[in-house]
């Protein structure tokens, strides 16, 4: 972790919401004037489209949650010297077209390498390996906010059902079958991150999600509650947090529930000041 070069990590499966959450933390940095260089868990996948899809053909367990289908020693690297001077690379990958034009490069490939603009303030990274522990690397011990955001499974299904089919065109079966292949990776790369991870916001739908695979509508925001969990409660103003936020409680010492349509005004009530300590501890030494 570093003071000079304070370093953010929002960390969930895909589907999961980190796109959401990403864009609560852009609102937060545009209001506070905070300069932040941006890292996307899918350009340090280590194959392209193409390459991904023989591998997974002669490898049926492979998936893009697999240590090995990433260049996570090359993200533990930028972690680190951004953390030490400021400065890192990262790419971009076209998941489709709108992508493919924005990035000028075919779909389903990848930009080239580019380093981060001088004088930011902090490092973002959102993606599904921010804090990976294994005997490979330690990603984990480089940023000074970790974030998790992960729905209960079932919703995680749904999301990625009605996501794969509605904007990529596959079959809930071809769905179904990533979902399988993907598991493996899941419980042992996915799940195991959450434990190193200083806040968890976990959406619970309050509707009947038993058979995700058969769901015709993903549960909407005012359908579900949100489990936020925090690492060390030690600082949070619990009682403030009940006060301004309509309906919520404590479930237990470290965790708060909240209806989860008010999932954005908690994250702006939580995590504006942890960012603006962050960023005005960078400044004072500067």
């Amino acid at each position: 972790m570093s003071a000079r070069h304070p370093i953010i990590s929002v960390t969930g499966s895909s589907g999961a919401g980190t796109t959401s959450v990403r864009n609560t933390f852009e609102q937060i940095f545009r209001r506070e004037d905070v300069s932040a260089v941006y890292i996307e868990g899918d350009g340090f996948h280590a194959f392209d489209r193409d390459t991904m899809r023989a591998m997974m053909a002669r490898e049926p367990t492979l998936s893009h949650f697999a240590p090995r289908a990433n260049l996570l020693p090359d993200l533990e690297e930028v972690f680190r010297s951004y953390g030490e001077n400021g400065t890192g690379r990262t790419r971009h990958y076209a998941h489709d077209a709108h992508d493919a034009a924005r990035y000028g490069i075919p779909e389903g490939t990848f930009s080239a390498w580019e380093p981060f603009d001088p004088g930011s303030d902090l490092l973002f990274y959102e993606g599904l390996h921010g804090c990976v522990v294994d005997h490979a690397v330690d990603i984990a011990r480089y940023p000074d906010l970790k974030i998790g955001v992960v729905p209960v499974i079932n919703l995680e299904w749904i999301q990625k059902l009605h996501r794969d089919r509605s904007t990529r065109g596959y079959s809930t079966d071809a769905v179904t079958d990533v979902i399988l292949r993907r598991m493996p990776d899941y419980v042992q790369t996915i799940c195991p991150q959450f434990s190193w991870t200083d806040i968890n916001f976990q959406r619970v739908p309050m509707v009947d999600t038993s058979n995700p695979f058969i769901a015709r509508w993903i549960p909407t925001a005012d359908e579900s509650m949100v489990v936020i969990r925090f690492k060390d409660p030690k600082g949070i103003d619990f009682s403030y947090l009940v006060s301004m936020i309509h309906d919520s409680f404590m479930s237990r010492a470290n965790s708060i529930v909240i209806p989860g349509g008010k999932l954005d005004l908690a994250m702006q009530l939580i995590l504006t000041p942890i960012i603006m300590q962050l960023v005005e501890r960078r400044r004072r030494l500067a």
